[in-house]
């Protein structure tokens, strides 16, 4: 048998790959659903292993004799907007998916394609009326499906969901994707971008967010790999590895397939240490794989923006909890909630990601601004000069401020709000790349970023604000020194940026040092 290994690609297959049982905690619960008849709703982020789960209980179910069950794959029709093309390519998908699977012949024999109100709903009506067993159906990446199409085929749905007393149609069925029912793609009022009230799909009984992997089950995974080669994951390497990807799916067996398989080179004597896994996320970080791409394409979304930007600004008042903009860029997998009032981005990771992506430009033209050659003037007696460092940014920002806003506003997905903050982390990013690291802690509820560059077993921390009144200093010295403490430094520094227009550049820029008992040093930079 060949080797198992760490996949991520596509869905998971227990005969090659490592892999957790993709119903845990979830079997009772959907099988009860199926039981009683019901529609319902599962979604989750990308590669999050939502096709995974569905061929496993598909397998399961089929095993049996109760019912007949099917996975069907929408990918390929989210270019059909029209329901005229549209629903005839659903109906003839089926067909193929009935076929692959090796069902019943007799799906949509007589099919009327000239009836798209009609022609989805009356053939799995005709199909179920001569099966011998009740039919479940498991739509993947139906949220694919868009206006009219989309339309069309949740109304056929739902009418044969209400008439099944009367007439046979599908027993279960569960429409799966990346999104809540609320938001698949339908403009069904001239204003709307989404379902709204999911009216024209209103029988869905549950929906379900499939969970990641808590550290556990992380470590469990893992083992699998030291069980069938002896090469041990150290469990700092595991926490580490848990700490920065909070259980993600695809992140967790990224990591581990990057240590195995290419930094240690599958040579299985040499154990995952906390260093191979750091050295991997940079790696899968620097590589920006089609994972990060795809999800951080989402960033350039209206509704997205509208939480992410007071996310790295920190501006807890900017954002409405309960609107359908925060619910739905939550379910993208993009932040999550940890309690307290506080949302993060969903992992440290793609807190790196996220910050890279729309600064990504920036950092490119430090390196104009900032030549090789210039690098170690920033560095003195082992140390980064931080003075030295945020000094030179005071200038870059007084000369570019305005014209990179501009940019931001008009090139850059709109996020000119969070402009300083991205910035000033470019900045640092150029100074660090290839001989450090920055940590980043961004959240709502917390009015302000931090920041920790992290270069050579030192840590520098380094709070953003901005300027909000009288006040600023004083809450900006309590926030440095919890954070200083957390990180375990005595020295500090806080940057914050004025955006009044009116007030001049000789009252914004300042440097200022405190020293606190403790021998402690905080230095506030005025920009």
């Amino acid at each position: 048998m060949p080797q198992k290994y760490f996949n991520t690609a596509g869905p998971c297959n227990p005969s090659e790959h490592y892999m957790l049982d993709p119903l845990r905690g979830m079997g009772n619960e959907l099988n009860d659903l199926i039981a009683k008849a019901q529609y319902f709703v599962i979604h989750a982020a990308r590669q999050s292993g939502k096709t995974t789960l569905l061929k496993q209980l598909a397998r399961k179910i089929n095993a049996g004799k109760k019912y007949y069950t099917l996975y069907c794959s929408l990918e390929s029709m989210q270019e059909f907007t029209e329901p005229s093309i549209g629903i005839p390519a659903i109906v003839k998908s089926i067909k193929a998916a009935l076929n692959d699977y090796d069902m019943p012949d007799g799906f949509a024999e007589n099919a009327d394609y000239s009836d798209i109100g009609n022609v989805l709903r009356t053939s799995l009506t005709a199909y179920c009326k001569n099966l011998n067993k009740s039919l479940i159906i498991f739509f993947d990446e139906a949220d694919c499906l868009s206006n009219g199409t989309l339309i069309a085929f949740l109304r056929q749905l739902r009418n044969g969901y209400i008439n099944r007393p009367d007439v046979p149609f599908v027993h279960s069925l569960a429409l799966v994707g990346m999104r809540n029912i609320r938001d698949y793609k339908a403009k069904i009022r001239p204003d709307s971008t989404t379902l709204g009230s999911a009216s024209p799909f209103n029988i869905v009984t549950e929906s379900f967010n499939l969970r990641n992997f808590t550290k556990g089950e992380v470590a469990e995974l893992y083992a699998q790999h030291t069980q069938a080669t002896k090469q041990i994951f150290e469990p700092q390497a595991t926490d580490y590895i848990f700490e920065q990807t909070q259980g993600q799916p695809w992140l967790v067996n990224a990591i581990a397939c990057e240590c195995v398989e290419k930094i240690t080179q599958k040579d299985y004597s040499k154990p995952i240490t906390i260093d191979m896994a750091k050295q991997a996320v940079q790696n899968i970080i620097l590589a920006r794989g089609t994972h990060f791409d795809s999800l951080m394409e989402r960033l350039k979304e209206e509704r997205v923006r509208k939480v992410i930007e007071p996310l790295i600004l920190g501006d807890n008042m900017a954002v409405d909890r309960i609107s359908d903009d925060y619910l739905y860029t939550r379910d993208l997998g993009l932040i999550r909630e940890v309690g307290n009032g506080v949302v993060e981005p969903a992992n440290k990771i793609y807190a790196e990601i996220i910050v890279r992506y729309l600064n990504y430009n920036l950092q490119e033209n430090f390196k104009t601004e900032m030549p090789d050659s210039d690098l170690p003037k920033y560095i003195k007696a082992g140390k980064i000069d931080v003075k030295v460092l945020l000094k030179e940014f005071q200038v870059f920002w007084r000369e570019n401020s305005e014209i990179l806003e501009k940019k931001y506003k008009d090139k850059f997905y709109r996020y000119n709000e969070a402009v300083p903050h991205l910035t000033i982390q470019a900045f640092l990013q150029r100074v660090l790349n290839g001989g450090g690291h920055i940590s980043r802690e961004m959240a709502l509820g917390k009015n302000r970023a931090d920041i920790c560059i992290e270069w050579q077993d030192q840590k520098y921390p380094i709070e953003l604000k901005l300027y909000k009144g009288s006040k600023t200093t004083k809450d900006a010295t309590e926030q440095i020194l919890k954070y200083m403490d957390s990180v375990g430094s005595k020295e500090g520094w806080v940057v914050i940026f004025d955006r009044a227009s009116k007030k001049s550049w000789s009252r914004k820029l300042y440097v200022k040092e405190v020293k606190l008992a403790g021998r402690k040093k905080i230095t506030f930079f005025g920009c």
